[in-house]
């Protein structure tokens, strides 16, 4: 009887079969136990973020959305217990180490070794000095790749630069409404996540400004009273089993999507497919 596809199980069954891989071929108890518990935060976070009830094994290792998971356990968020230096402590750095290696033996697991990722250099060496953070997010904001949309490329720079300056990962800038945005606000600019008023500076305030002028061209095609979300698809879906998608501006941009969106300029841009946790401020 031939076996099923691991890429094509339901992801938690997957985790499940990998783990007794793991335990066949050997490991100590301890190593299995620390991977399924890692894999099972990662499924945990995407289900939560994309409000789905399940996935494929090889849906649920795309790159966008182990983006989102890594910069999320990066930012502290996917974090279950308090720290010495409080809940938002940034992830140690063991840490980090231990969930690529994870991944990195999953997606061996399952056949798709393409989509290993590079271990992080000692001392966070993927984080950006802020200089570097700057003149990235000044690239991003005035040059366009060729054929790139120009809404999608606004939209990147308009989230790194949040990233950049709040510190907050795109999971949890994602939940943002313009409303949360005060552009007016004197003395200072702010945006306003989880009742507390983040300083934005000029460079961060003239991207945004761009990002909210695109944003109104596309959602005053909408009918009706504009929902308010800040981050919204730049261009229709796809139609799927005969259902039209809904038009920009009425559903936000999901997380995998900014993630999707910020990969793919970034590495047009300078060559390196760096996440948006590299723009993170060092703590």
């Amino acid at each position: 009887m031939p076996q099923p596809n691991p890429r094509t199980t339901d992801a938690l069954a997957a985790i499940g079969a990998f783990m007794t891989a793991q335990q066949n071929a050997g490991y100590a108890d301890e190593t299995v136990r620390l991977r399924g518990t890692l894999l099972t935060e990662f499924l945990e976070h995407v289900l939560n973020e994309e409000k789905t009830a399940s996935l494929t094994a090889e849906e649920l290792v795309e790159p966008e959305r182990t983006d989102s998971w890594l910069d999320a356990a990066d930012a502290g968020e996917t974090r279950r217990r308090n720290t010495l230096t409080g809940p938002d402590a940034a992830a140690a750095y063991d840490s980090q180490r231990a969930r690529i290696q994870t991944y990195n033996t999953f997606v061996d697991h399952l056949g798709l070794s393409g989509l290993q990722r590079a271990y992080p250099l000692t001392g966070h060496g993927d984080r950006l000095e802020p200089e570097q953070a700057y003149k990235l997010l000044r690239t991003l904001a005035v040059r366009r790749p060729t054929g790139a949309n120009a809404a999608t490329a606004i939209r990147t720079a308009a989230v790194a630069a949040l990233v950049a300056a709040t510190g907050r990962s795109v999971p949890r800038l994602h939940e943002l409404n313009v409303t949360d945005v005060d552009l007016e606000r004197r003395p200072v600019p702010v945006v306003t996540i989880a009742e507390f008023d983040h300083p934005l500076d000029r460079h961060t305030v003239e991207i945004l400004s761009r990002w909210l002028d695109v944003r109104a061209g596309i959602t005053k095609a909408l009918e009706g009273t504009d929902p308010g979300y800040l981050w919204i698809p730049t261009k229709p879906g796809r139609e799927r089993a005969g259902v039209q998608p809904p038009k920009p501006g009425l559903t936000r941009a999901a997380v995998r999507t900014l993630h999707a969106a910020h990969r793919s300029l970034v590495m047009q841009v300078i060559g390196v497919p760096l996440r948006p946790y590299a723009l993170l401020p060092r703590r």
